[in-house]
């Protein structure tokens, strides 16, 4: 056979695996340590988020929201550029038009810019849901474990806090 036609096999990138469950980062909205569901059947990431104000700077769509979450509901104001209105099926098969923004979103020792809709997750366990679209070619998922890459986490058996 001639190497020639044959085709290129890609080398396998090698993927770092995350649990159900992970404390993530948002360091450009200065959210630390938010805790995350990893949802495989969800496309799009999600946050917990209040939409206060949609405005212009610079030529540019922004928003700014609400992020409540923690021990003691702290309530973080944020702003992102809002790049989209999407269309979005959530787990009880509404499709609801949610703001999408973009920004830098870290687990574990990765970051990387994820487009992100903002949702109120308030009857949600999690403040966040991390979609396949962020964790493709970057993370394999172990579903039987948790804090996989959360950086002090003590990995465990997936038991719910």
């Amino acid at each position: 056979m001639n190497d020639e036609a044959s085709p290129q096999k890609k080398k396998p990138t090698k993927l770092r695996t995350v649990g159900w469950r992970e404390l993530v980062d948002l360091p450009h909205l200065g959210l630390t340590g938010v805790p995350a569901k990893i949802d495989t059947g969800a496309r799009t990431s999600s946050l917990h988020a209040t939409v206060l104000e949609e405005f212009e700077r610079d030529g540019e769509r922004f928003v700014r929201f609400a992020v409540d979450f923690g021990p003691h509901n702290e309530r973080h104001i944020c702003e992102a550029i809002h790049i989209d209105m999407r269309g979005i099926t959530s787990s009880n098969g509404e499709t609801q038009e949610r703001m999408i923004i973009k920004t830098p979103l870290k687990i574990g020792t990765l970051t990387f810019r994820a487009e992100i809709s903002l949702a109120d997750r308030s009857d949600m366990r999690f403040p966040m849901l991390i979609g396949r679209s962020s964790l493709r070619r970057r993370f394999a998922v172990d579903s039987g474990h948790s804090w996989l890459q959360t950086p002090g986490g003590k990995p465990d058996k997936g038991q719910i806090p």
